[in-house]
């Protein structure tokens, strides 16, 4: 893919999912764009088992 497509396809991921305007798009860093988007969260673990809950329970208690 092209920059130009690529920078494109960007933007208008910015503005629909963020909302921001292209000034906004433009001024931001990829590491920025990559946060808002969500794209650096780590992936959930699933649920907890009864094993690791009670783990955790024991490890921090409520005080």
């Amino acid at each position: 893919m092209m920059f130009a497509a690529a920078a494109r396809q960007a933007a208008h991921i910015a503005a629909a999912g963020l909302g921001w305007r292209p000034a906004e798009f433009w001024a931001a860093t990829p590491a920025e764009l990559i946060t808002a988007l969500g794209l650096d969260a780590a992936p959930a673990a699933g649920p907890a088992d009864t094993q690791k809950l009670a783990a955790l329970m024991e490890a921090y208690p409520d005080a």
